[in-house]
């Protein structure tokens, strides 16, 4: 079993546990009068280098990436340079993330932010909006075809942006048909952690034109994003390069220019 089957199959044990705590019924009205945040808009603005930084403890091809974790702390610092958006790690096992770190995050931003988990329920995306994300994140890589048009359709009828990630050609093709979902292309590799940019490059000529899309993992220096924004690369997701950094903020206005 690969790290990314392992996580998936996780997660849907604690969505039975989650769902006999707290019930979609009332995640669906702690998400009532939610202001949302679009990323979307985010994206398509005209000028700049937009990069949504991520806040995360750990990681499994990395280990624990900072002992004195503050995603409320990092958030704000992200946003006072230059982020356009947020993405929070709110799986427990691998990331040691949680409800509390998106929570805390959504309470000192007014950025678009990215519940970044292994969705596979409908359940997760009303905890998202319950929480206070703006975006869900859909990974083609341990989701059918069936299973992503449920969920991307579940998103978007709570008002959430919908990131669909793809790491291959078959991947990307499945994520093309999520009309209103932003294409996130990840050059790692999520069963094997191996990481290439040459990934992101290879797939850039397969986006279709006009669709905003943004490249991922494997992103650590100002060079690696004027080469994908030569490609139509509309952002950039931005997080170990960042969060090893004693100081992420100066990374993160360097990396924007």
């Amino acid at each position: 079993m690969s790290i990314l089957e392992q996580i998936f199959e996780e997660r849907r044990a604690d969505v039975e546990r989650a769902r006999r705590e707290v019930s979609i019924d009332e995640l669906k009205e702690l998400a009532r009068g939610r202001v949302h945040h679009s990323l979307v808009n985010k994206l398509g603005q005209a000028s700049g280098t937009k990069v949504i930084a991520e806040v995360k403890k750990a990681s499994p091809s990395a280990g624990c990436l900072r002992e004195d974790y503050r995603p409320a702390e990092l958030a704000t610092l992200y946003a006072a340079s230059g982020a356009v958006g947020i993405s929070v790690l709110t799986e427990p096992n691998h990331f040691m993330g949680s409800a509390d770190d998106l929570r805390a995050v959504r309470a000192v931003v007014d950025l678009p932010i990215l519940r970044k988990d292994f969705i596979c329920d409908a359940y997760q995306v009303y905890e998202g909006a319950a929480w206070g994300a703006d975006v869900i994140l859909l990974i083609a890589a341990g989701l059918d075809l069936g299973q992503m048009h449920e969920l991307y359709d579940v998103a978007i009828n709570c008002g959430l942006d919908v990131l669909a990630e793809a790491h291959s050609k078959d991947e990307l093709e499945a994520v093309i048909g999520l009309k209103k979902a932003i294409i996130g292309v990840n050059s790692r590799d999520l069963r094997t952690l191996k990481t290439d940019l040459a990934v992101a490059e290879g797939l850039a000529a397969l986006i279709p034109d006009g669709r905003l899309a943004i490249a991922e993992s494997g992103i650590k220096r100002q060079s690696d994003i004027e080469k994908l924004k030569r490609l139509q690369y509309s952002g950039f997701l931005v997080g170990e390069s960042l969060l090893k950094d004693s100081n992420p903020g100066e990374v993160l206005r360097a990396l924007t220019g």
